[in-house]
């Protein structure tokens, strides 16, 4: 009989761990070829997980609200194959599982990343060690100084005792001062360095707050503390500048009112402005390649396709961000037509994991809830985020053959919030400067 491990697969860029949800299989069940044996979550969606193989769940090696590292064995499946080939020798009797990933990636891409540069010392401690340690876990460990013999004596949870992002997130708020370590986590995110003791930084420990008649205590739900913990790396991450611009769409404004009964008629379709700043936002990144791009080390990773992230809000309140791919290959009706499609099926949940993924740029209409302008926080790895404001009339002067006149138009603020390591003002500021030309030069001509 042979035997098939299955695997955490790779669900997107810079995911690196995530959450058993719910087990559909128990050992001894059978499962059919892509029948669905568990559910995870990441901090983009949830997705189900097929199984690659027909045969007898053996074993599984984690529990519900696990939090496992990506390219991890999480269960064991039993097959009728054969597994052996050929003839075996005293060294090969025992049988060896079959790695099998449970999506399409390559081979490459499920083993342990390679380590990163670090100090003789740390890397011998990283070694010595017997516990397992997530990509995440040492991450933050490295972006709060925290070294590997601090670690170590952190109490864990997780499976085996290993140490879970929560656990580290406890620890780090009732630390009130940083250990003393001859390790310091160096800003070339190389790792740690011996370069003397880091400096002391001081915690503010988290308030005490008991039950009591006039507060009501709301747990975060698990996309609410995923959201969070996004939000702050990507603060960490990136040198966060906003700009600001002010556009006249009254021409976009009034060819929308005119033709959307005609749009909906005839193509099935109700066309809101989304679509529209869509399509300025891809036409303003084809002139400004270098706005599509991210950052790894100290190399800029220039982006062939231009692939848009749309901000959804949910019913619960959350928000998710649908990625429409190769944006620049659609006209206003293709347009149209993806960002209905994926806002439908975010908030009924029935997004697929490769529909959250490999964003380039990401657009959020904070004009949908009667907001003027907003500052958003950049989709990590991404360098740039565009809000878009509500649409108002406003008294505005224009020239005319008979000199100035003040008159009514619609007008509207854009924000882009964009990572100053790599994108400056000039660039920053031409960028959201050529989305508002787009926008003001709408063709109200065209036919629908």
């Amino acid at each position: 009989m042979g035997k098939v491990d299955l695997i955490m697969p790779k669900l997107g860029e810079s995911i690196m761990e995530a959450t058993i949800l719910e087990w559909h299989k128990s050992p001894g069940d059978s499962v059919a070829l892509d029948e669905t044996i568990l559910e995870i979550a990441t901090d983009k969606v949830d997705t189900e997980i097929p199984s690659p193989v027909a045969g007898i769940v053996g074993e599984i090696l984690f529990k519900k609200d696990d939090v496992v590292a990506i390219g991890t064995v999480i269960a064991i499946i039993e097959t009728e194959e054969d597994q052996s080939s050929g003839k075996q020798t005293d060294s090969d009797i025992t049988e060896q599982p079959k790695k099998i990933a449970v999506s399409p990636v390559k081979k490459e891409q499920i083993k342990s990343p390679p380590k990163k540069e670090s100090s003789p010392d740390v890397s011998e401690s990283i070694k010595q060690s017997d516990r397992f340690y997530s990509p995440l876990v040492l991450n933050i460990a490295k972006s709060e100084n925290i070294p590997i013999a601090e670690l170590e004596q952190i109490n864990g949870t997780g499976a085996k005792g290993r140490v879970t992002k929560k656990d580290l997130a406890n620890y780090i708020s009732n630390r009130t001062q940083q250990s003393s370590s001859p390790y310091q986590f160096s800003s070339g995110n190389s790792g740690y360095s011996p370069e003397g003791a880091s400096s002391e930084k001081s915690v503010v420990p988290e308030p005490v707050i008991q039950p009591s008649d006039n507060i009501e205590i709301i747990e975060m739900d698990r996309m609410r503390k995923l959201i969070a913990d996004h939000m702050i790396n990507s603060k960490r991450t990136s040198a966060h500048v906003t700009s600001f611009i002010e556009a006249d769409v009254t021409e976009l404004v009034n060819w929308r009112n005119k033709h959307k009964a005609a749009f909906l008629k005839k193509h099935g379709q109700k066309i809101t402005v989304t679509p529209i700043f869509l399509e300025a936002v891809v036409k303003a990144l084809t002139d400004f390649p270098m706005v599509n791009v991210s950052v790894s080390g100290n190399k800029i990773i220039k982006k062939k396709n231009i692939n848009i992230g749309m901000a959804t809000a949910l019913p619960s309140g959350n928000l998710i961000v649908p990625v429409i791919k190769q944006a620049d290959d659609y006209n206003l009706l293709g347009l149209t037509k993806k960002v209905n499609d994926l806002a439908t099926r975010a908030r009924n949940n029935k997004l697929k994991p490769e529909e959250i993924q490999d964003g380039t740029f990401t657009l959020t209409n904070v004009g949908t809830f009667g907001n003027v302008m907003g500052t958003p926080i950049i989709n990590q790895p991404q360098v740039a985020i565009l809000a878009t404001g509500a649409i108002r009339k406003m008294p505005a002067v224009i020239e005319t053959t008979k000199g100035d006149a003040i008159v009514i138009r619609q007008r509207m603020f854009l924000s882009l919030s964009y990572d100053h390591r790599v994108v400056d003002g000039f660039l920053g500021g031409s960028f959201l400067k050529r989305v508002a030309d787009y926008l003001e030069g709408f063709d109200n001509t065209q036919n629908i």
